[in-house]
């Protein structure tokens, strides 16, 4: 516990230097920009924000990417509650029992009720990550070259079962990624692979244009497909921000629930803030003695899902700070951001730059404190900001965009990358692709080839060393159930539950 406060002190004065400061407070307010914005996410614009980072110290860097995101929880709540309309995918459920205390003047109370949770539930998974991360750590230690192998061979695994969609059409996803990372020269041979004697893919393929063209272009072009309804947007004043004590004695139990189901779903590869949200809303609603009141206006209906993706994005830092494995899309954006600044994600992070992990995780309690102040006085700079016109709006995603692919090597071969992967994007979207799979699969590739050499050289090709091993073997065993259990109809019916409750 000592040792814990040591080091939580420690991060606290790194956190609370002005610049680090600074680059928390824009990550936030970007977050809950986006987060408001719908077609924008945590996912398109941190890729479009990865040639920025180059400019900044790590620490910073990844203070405001990790603002972002969470920022970006904040933020989806307040379109959901007030049009219908909810700005991220992890506040779809948000908006059922939200928009209708909107509609009967309960607005600001349902405003005040998932900031709240929020950051109660924020606040509460920091603390889980900052109490289990040197735990995890200090085992990921003992791992050597076949148990990282067979632990990304289970992330990957853990990713296809708990992202929405086919199984089938993931696991291709991830495949994809796989081969997509082998792109290149390879070091041990030199010899090209998949490179079609174009030289600029004798490095591989570059993170970011990939991840651009994959998030930020296939948006733009999701968006621009949909036509723009009439948002039905609040035009009286919000009143009553502050909820009655009876109120918060209510949702009280709801935001316990919420933040616990979340910093459990929060620490899975897959896992994250979207299917916390879905699956405390579907327990709440099973939970309440009035389940009749869930879709007319649930008081409890918008604290469990708002408290229950906060605390997933909290504790999804966890897989990637110990053991180095992204578990969603927005970590594998993380990776990459970590692997331009030179650290290599992983148990050495805490050793190695001890700065950057705990000054990280105490920038989260200080992110969480400046959404609380800065998110409710500015709804209604929010409100008027729906109001501009997605036509607007994407030429200038698209430049910036194209400007950040530039400046990555000062060459348009970049651009032509990232207009590539829009577009694949885009078809593998309209063909019921994730594309969240295949980045993890093209973040992991490369980790994932390098272990499995290192673990064969060392066990002079013997292929057994992954299944003799105890860790290996029961990581290994493990990603195996987890896929074969997905095949089942049973799980997959029950799977599918969770993404069409809404």
């Amino acid at each position: 516990m000592v040792a814990l406060l040591d080091h939580l002190s420690f991060g606290f004065a790194i956190a609370v230097s002005p610049e680090n400061l600074f680059y928390c407070l824009i990550g936030a307010l970007l977050g809950t920009l986006i987060g408001v914005l719908p077609g924008l996410g945590p996912v398109a614009t941190m890729a479009m924000l990865l040639p920025i980072t180059f400019s900044l110290t790590p620490v910073s860097a990844l203070i405001m990417l990790a603002g972002i995101y969470y920022g970006a929880q904040y933020g989806g709540s307040t379109t959901a509650i007030l049009v219908n309309l909810p700005g991220e995918s992890s506040s779809v459920v948000t908006a059922i029992d939200g928009y209708q205390l909107a509609r009967q003047g309960r607005a600001g109370e349902a405003l005040a009720v998932a900031a709240i949770g929020s950051f109660i539930a924020g606040c509460v998974a920091t603390l889980i990550l900052a109490a289990v991360a040197p735990s995890l750590t200090k085992v990921a230690q003992q791992f050597g070259p076949p148990e990282y192998f067979s632990l990304m061979c289970l992330g990957l695994a853990a990713a296809v079962v708990l992202a929405s969609g086919s199984v089938l059409k993931s696991v291709a996803m991830v495949f994809l990624g796989l081969l997509l990372g082998m792109i290149g020269t390879d070091v041990n041979s030199s010899v090209e692979r998949y490179t079609f004697d174009v030289m600029e893919l004798s490095d591989g393929l570059d993170f970011v244009p990939l991840a651009m063209g994959l998030f930020g272009i296939t948006e733009i072009l999701r968006n621009l497909e949909t036509a723009e309804d009439d948002r039905s947007v609040l035009l009286e004043p919000i009143r009553g921000l502050m909820p009655s004590m009876q109120t918060l004695k209510s949702v009280m139990p709801a935001i316990g629930r919420g933040t616990v189901i979340g910093s459990l779903l929060g620490i899975l590869p897959g896992g994250g803030a979207v299917l916390s949200s879905f699956t405390a809303y579907i327990a709440e609603k099973k939970i309440s003695k009035n389940k009749k009141q869930f879709g007319r206006g649930a008081i409890e209906g918008v604290a469990a899902p708002e408290s229950a993706n906060n605390a997933g994005a909290q504790t999804s830092f966890i897989p990637l700070l110990t053991l180095g494995i992204p578990s969603n899309a927005v970590m594998a954006l993380m990776v990459g951001a970590m692997t331009i600044q030179g650290i290599i994600p992983g148990p050495q992070v805490m050793t190695r730059n001890p700065d950057l992990f705990w000054g990280m995780i105490a920038s989260m309690w200080i992110g969480n404190a400046m959404l609380l102040v800065i998110n409710l006085p500015l709804i209604g700079v929010w409100v008027r900001l729906l109001r501009v016109p997605y036509r607007m709006l994407f030429p200038a995603i698209l430049l910036f965009c194209c400007i950040g692919a530039y400046t990555i090597n000062n060459s348009a071969f970049g651009v032509w990358l990232m207009a590539v992967f829009g577009f694949l994007g885009y078809a593998l979207w309209k063909l019921g692709f994730e594309a969240a799979p295949l980045l993890l699969g093209f973040v992991l590739g490369p980790l994932m080839e390098e272990n499995l050499r290192r673990a064969m050289l060392i066990a002079r090709g013997d292929p057994t060393t992954f299944v003799t091993r105890p860790i290996s073997g029961s990581l290994l065993a493990l990603a195996v159930f987890l896929l074969v259990l997905a095949a089942l109809p049973m799980i997959r019916t029950k799977r599918d539950v969770v993404f069409t409750e809404s």
